[in-house]
C-alpha cells in the first residue's frame, strides 16, 4: 500500500498486508471519506481525498476480492467412505444373485478393495496437506499480529484489532459492502481516540451510495431482477456481518476500573456545623457543599438498577422455553438486586436540572438505557431501557420525611417490565430510611412490601424486613410466588445486599432462618471493587460517569456526564465543584419558571391529560444520536438569562 505522509513524501514500504479474500468493507457514517477494511484479526482505518475516490476504492477492492471466492472449510471429507467392506459386501451379494461363482466374486472384491483403498489413501494425504496449509496460514496470521503488537509500524498509522476466533472468519468475510454502524465505529475509535487524524491511511472512508455484492463490480449495471436477488443475499450477509461485529467487537469493550485520582485534598465538612451556621436562613437558598454528594446524578442512579440486567435476559429465555415459574423468580431477583448498590453509600447523588438527561449504551450487556428529568416540582425522573428480549420503563418520585436523626424516603411511581412474548410485570419500590444524619455512622436500610404483579400465570410478593436494634441478621428479604388460583408455588429468601434463593412449594420453616444451602440460587451480588473510595461505588457505578473523547462528541448538551460540578467532583477539584454547584443551583431557581410557563420534556410525555398519568418514552433519542441532531435540547448547564425565560413562556 502506497500513501503520502504529512511531509509530502511517498512511502512504498509494506506497512501491513491483509488477505482480501477474508476481508469485508464498511463505511464511516461520521466522515464521508473514511472507510474500514475488516479482517478476522484487525481493522484498517482508511481515508481518501473525496467521497468519489472512496467509491472507486471500494469497487476496486470488491472486484479484487471477487477473484477469490470463498468455500466452506470442513475438516472432514464427507464423500470418503469410512468402511469399504460394506460396499464390497453389497457387491458380493448382488453378484451371487446373478449366479456368478464364488471364486470370481472373491477376485472382484479384491480388485475393488485394492482400488478403493488406494484412492482413500490419496484423499487422506490431500486432507492432511490441506490441514497443514490451514495451520500454516493461521501461524502466518498469528505472527503478523505479534509483529504489530511489537510496534513494527513505527507509529505511522493505527490499527484497531479485535480478537475474533479463526473459525468465524469465513462467515465474517463473506459479507459485502454494508451500511455503517455507529456502534461499531464508536468501539473502533474508542480504542484509538488518542491517535491524531493524520495517522489514518490516506484513502477513502464512507460508502453510503455504493452497494456491492460479493461478486464482480460490474454487477452494478445488472438488470433490476438480478439486483433484487443480489440485494436479498446481501441483506442476509449484512445481518450476519453485523451480528459478528456485535458479538466480537463489543465483547472487548474496556470500561474504567476506578475513579480518577483527586487533584486536591478534600476538606471534611460537618453537617451539624452547616445546620448551626444557617439557622434563620432560607434553606431553599442554602447550597450544600459537594462534600455531601457522590460523583453521579440521580439519573445515573436509576441506571444502577440495570447492573444485573442479565437476570432479565435469563428470565426471557426461561419463558421462551416454557418455564414461566423460573421467569417470575428471575424477575423478583432483579427487583431486589437494584438495592445491592446502596450498601455503604453515604453520599447523595446530584439532583438533576430540569431537562437533564443520561444515556447508557452497554452493548456487552445488550442494553440501552435512557433517562430524563421531566419535572422539577415535584421532582420526577423517567427512564426507558431496552434489552435482549425485553424492555423496562418507569418513573421515580421520592416523598421525604425528616425525623430529626433520620430521613424516610417513600418512592412514588410504577416500574414496568415487558417481554417480547407479551408477558408484563409491574411493581413499586419499598421505603428507604437513612439513619444517623447528625451523629454516628450514616447507613441506610429498606423495608416494606413489594408486590410484583404479572398479567399471566404468576405474581410475586416480597417482604423487606424492617431493621431493629437487636437484629443480628439484617437486610433480610423473603416472599413467595402465587399462581392464578392463589396457591403458593415457590418461596424466596435472601438478603438485598447479598443474594436471593428459592425453593419450590411453600416453605415449612421460618423464612427468616433459611440459609443458602436450603435453596437454589437466583442471584448473587458482585464483590466490591478494590481500592474503595469514600463513595463506595460499585464496579458498575464507576463506569456510569466515564467520558471518552469520542463519546463526548455524540452526547447531547443535556447529558449528566457534561455537568461541570459533577465532573469537577469526580476529578477531585473541590473548589471548582462548589463554585459550579452554586452557579447551577442559581440557574435552577431561574429555570423553574420554564415549567410554570408550560415547559415540556424533550423525550417523554404523559399518556393522558391527567397529572397522575405516567410518563412514557416517545422514541427518537437514539435516532437523533445517530445523526447527531439535538434540535430542541436546551443548554441546561450554561448561563440562563431570566428575561429569556420570561419571554419563552409569554
Amino acid at each position: 500500500m502506497v500513501f503520502l505522509n504529512l511531509k509530502g513524501v511517498f512511502h512504498f514500504d509494506s506497512f501491513n498486508w491483509v488477505l482480501l479474500w477474508v476481508s469485508s468493507f464498511r463505511e464511516s457514517k461520521s466522515d464521508d471519506r473514511r472507510f474500514y477494511i475488516f479482517t478476522a484479526t484487525k481493522t484498517l482505518h482508511l481515508r481518501t481525498e473525496s467521497k468519489k475516490d472512496r467509491v472507486i476504492w471500494i469497487q476496486a477492492l470488491a472486484s479484487s476480492r471477487s477473484l477469490f471466492p470463498l468455500r466452506i472449510l470442513n475438516d472432514n471429507l464427507p464423500f470418503v467412505p469410512n468402511d469399504l467392506s460394506v460396499s464390497a459386501q453389497k457387491l458380493e451379494k448382488r453378484l451371487l444373485e446373478e449366479g456368478i461363482s464364488d471364486a470370481v466374486v472373491k477376485d472382484c472384491e479384491q480388485i475393488i478393495l485394492s482400488e478403493f483403498s488406494e484412492m482413500q489413501g490419496q484423499l487422506k494425504v490431500l486432507l492432511e496437506q490441506r490441514s497443514c496449509l490451514i495451520d500454516t496460514l493461521r501461524e502466518f496470521e498469528a505472527a503478523n499480529i505479534e509483529l504489530e503488537a511489537n510496534g513494527i509500524h513505527n507509529g505511522e498509522y493505527q490499527l484497531m484489532k479485535h480478537d475474533f476466533s479463526t473459525e468465524c472468519s469465513g462467515k465474517y468475510s463473506e459479507c459485502a459492502t454494508t451500511e455503517s454502524s455507529d456502534d461499531v465505529e464508536k468501539q473502533d475509535l474508542d480504542d484509538g481516540s488518542d491517535v491524531d487524524e493524520s495517522f489514518f491511511y490516506d484513502t477513502n472512508e464512507s460508502f453510503t451510495e455504493v452497494t456491492l455484492g460479493c461478486g464482480s463490480v460490474k454487477g452494478a449495471s445488472d438488470s433490476s431482477d438480478t439486483l433484487k436477488v443480489r440485494d436479498s443475499r446481501q441483506d442476509n450477509a449484512e445481518k450476519m456481518h453485523d451480528e459478528q461485529i456485535e458479538n466480537f467487537v463489543h465483547s472487548n469493550v474496556q470500561r474504567r476500573k476506578k475513579l480518577p485520582d483527586p487533584v486536591e485534598k478534600e476538606k471534611r465538612v460537618s453537617l451539624w456545623s452547616m445546620i448551626k451556621d444557617n439557622v434563620g436562613k432560607d434553606l431553599a437558598r442554602v447550597c450544600l457543599p459537594v462534600y455531601f454528594n457522590e460523583p453521579i446524578s440521580s439519573l445515573q442512579k436509576c441506571c444502577e438498577d440495570m447492573e444485573y440486567s442479565h437476570l432479565l435476559d435469563q428470565a426471557y429465555e426461561h419463558g421462551i422455553q416454557g418455564n414461566n415459574l423460573l421467569r417470575v423468580l428471575k424477575v423478583a431477583a432483579f427487583a431486589v438486586s437494584g438495592y445491592a448498590s446502596s450498601e455503604g453509600r453515604h453520599c447523595k447523588p446530584f439532583n438533576p436540572l430540569l431537562g437533564e438527561t443520561y444515556e447508557a449504551d452497554f452493548p456487552e450487556k445488550g442494553i440501552r438505557f435512557f433517562s430524563e428529568k421531566v419535572s422539577h416540582h415535584p421532582t420526577v425522573i423517567a427512564c426507558h431501557c431496552v434489552g435482549r428480549g425485553w424492555k423496562f420503563w418507569g418513573e421515580s418520585n421520592l416523598r421525604s420525611k425528616f425525623w430529626g436523626r433520620s430521613i424516610q424516603l417513600d418512592p412514588v411511581g410504577v416500574l414496568n417490565l415487558e417481554f417480547d412474548d407479551g408477558e408484563r410485570f409491574q411493581w413499586s419500590k419499598v421505603t428507604t430510611n437513612i439513619y444517623n444524619l447528625i451523629l454516628g455512622k450514616v447507613y441506610c436500610d429498606h423495608h416494606g412490601t413489594m408486590h410484583i404483579r404479572g398479567n399471566r400465570e404468576y405474581s410475586c410478593t416480597l417482604k423487606f424486613k424492617e431493621p431493629s436494634i437487636l437484629d443480628r441478621n439484617p437486610h433480610q428479604v423473603h416472599g413467595f410466588v402465587e399462581d392464578g388460583n392463589g396457591r403458593k408455588v415457590a418461596t424466596l429468601f435472601g438478603k438485598w445486599d447479598e443474594g436471593m434463593y428459592y425453593v419450590k412449594g411453600e416453605s415449612n420453616g421460618n423464612p427468616n432462618r433459611s440459609s443458602s444451602s436450603d435453596g437454589s440460587m437466583l442471584w448473587k451480588s458482585e464483590k466490591p471493587p478494590p481500592n474503595l473510595t469514600r463513595y463506595n461505588l460499585t464496579s458498575f457505578a464507576i463506569t456510569l460517569n466515564e467520558l471518552t473523547a469520542d463519546l463526548k462528541e455524540r452526547l447531547p448538551p443535556t447529558d449528566s456526564r457534561l455537568r461541570p460540578d459533577q465532573r469537577h467532583l469526580e476529578n477531585g477539584e473541590y473548589e471548582k465543584a462548589n463554585a459550579e454547584k452554586q452557579r447551577l443551583e442559581r440557574r435552577q431557581r431561574i429555570s423553574r419558571k420554564l415549567q410554570d410557563n408550560g415547559w415540556k420534556p424533550r423525550w417523554f410525555h404523559r399518556e393522558g391529560e391527567d397529572a397522575d398519568e405516567p410518563y412514557k418514552y416517545m422514541g427518537g433519542y437514539w435516532e437523533a444520536r445517530k445523526e447527531r441532531k439535538w434540535d430542541g435540547c436546551l443548554d441546561v448547564f450554561g448561563e440562563l438569562n431570566e428575561n429569556l425565560v420570561d419571554e419563552s413562556g409569554s
